[in-house]
C-alpha cells in the first residue's frame, strides 16, 4: 500500500506492485527516482536499480512465497523450481551470489 501511495503521489504509472517488485510503465527522471528512493527509505524500504540486486530480490521472493504462501512445498528440487519460476538456468542464478 505504501509503495502504491508513493508512486501515485509522484505520478508514476505502474502495472504491478507485488512483494518486493514494481513494474513501472514510464521512464523515471533522475529527480523522481531520487524522491521515490528517499521516501521509501523513510519507511525502511529500498529502491533497487541494479540488475544483480533486483535478481537477488526476485530469488528471495520466490523462496519466501514457496515457504510461507504455498499450500504445498513443490515436489521438484528447490533449485529447479526457482530456475523455472524465474526463467533462468540454475548455474546462472547461483553465480549471482558469488560476486
Amino acid at each position: 500500500m505504501l509503495v502504491r501511495e508513493e508512486l501515485h503521489k509522484l505520478g508514476i504509472k505502474h502495472l504491478i506492485v507485488e512483494l518486493g517488485m514494481v513494474d513501472i510503465i514510464t521512464d523515471l527522471s533522475a529527480e523522481k527516482q531520487a524522491i521515490l528512493k528517499l521516501n521509501l527509505a523513510k519507511s525502511g524500504l529500498e529502491l533497487l536499480d541494479d540488475k544483480r540486486g533486483i535478481l537477488i530480490e526476485r530469488i528471495k521472493n520466490v523462496i519466501i512465497e514457496m515457504i510461507h504462501y504455498m499450500d504445498e512445498i513443490p515436489k521438484v528440487n528447490y533449485s529447479d523450481y526457482i530456475s523455472e519460476k524465474l526463467g533462468y538456468d540454475y548455474t546462472y542464478l547461483s553465480n549471482v551470489f558469488l560476486r
